[in-house]
């Protein structure tokens, strides 16, 4: 009796795409180790310069915390101790103010390490709120623990805008002889020490003057009284 077969049976064939599909999926995973290795290299250099950034700044700040308690720098004092008004008149019909006021200060630097720069010094002059005059000064430097004398002149015309309280006011200052007027010091100062320079401070100088109306060199017995600033930082 005859042995029966079935059919041949064959191993299954390896085809091409298969073999690309593998070796895709090798590549990515080798991308993607890669780009994992980039943001792991990347995170630990910022967190290297963060941390360097902070260092510094701490040891700036350590560093200005013990020069400010070894040379206390102390706070600048103005005064003006001369003031002459020749001229203040304001035109009622075109509200034009005519001046002319000549100022001397006093400006102490109290400190005795420290030298200062005093930079784009500007002087304003305020009748009531209005600002009626504004003049650049010179530029100087002052030495430890001294005095200097400066000054400066407003003298023109410029359109002032007063309300009922302004006027007012200025009707009561020409009937006294006395006029109420605030002058303000912008500048830059700088502190020296040594060769080293500090940043630039900002300080506003407020000066609130009476100051009488001389006419022909006389007050009418009327005298200026020198005036202490405030220093506004």
């Amino acid at each position: 009796m005859a042995v029966g077969y079935g059919p041949p049976i064959y191993p299954p064939a390896q085809t091409y795409h298969s073999q690309a599909r593998r070796g895709g999926e090798v590549g990515c995973s080798v991308c993607r180790c890669f780009l994992n290795c980039l943001g792991c290299c990347g995170g630990c250099i910022l967190s290297i310069v963060c941390n360097i950034l902070i260092g510094i700044a701490v040891c700036l700040g350590v560093v200005a915390l013990i020069l400010w308690f070894i040379l206390r720098p102390n706070v600048v004092k103005f005064q003006v101790t001369e003031a002459n008004l020749t001229r203040f008149d304001l035109e009622p019909q075109s509200n034009r103010l005519h001046y002319n006021l000549s100022l001397s200060f006093s400006v102490r630097n109290p400190n005795q390490r420290l030298g200062i720069h005093y930079d784009r010094l500007e002087a304003r002059g305020y009748y009531g709120d209005q600002r009626f005059a504004e003049v650049d000064m010179k530029s100087f430097y002052q030495g430890r623990k001294s005095t200097k004398e400066i000054g400066t002149e407003l003298n023109g015309e410029s359109l002032v805008l007063l309300g009922s309280g302004g006027r007012k006011d200025l009707r009561e200052d020409r009937k006294s002889g006395v006029y109420r007027i605030d002058v303000t010091l912008r500048f830059k100062i700088r502190f020296k020490f040594g060769f080293l320079n500090s940043w630039a401070f900002k300080p506003k100088i407020k000066c609130h003057l009476k100051v009488p109306l001389s006419s022909s060199g006389s007050t009418g017995g009327l005298q200026f009284h020198p005036t202490k600033c405030h220093v506004d930082l």
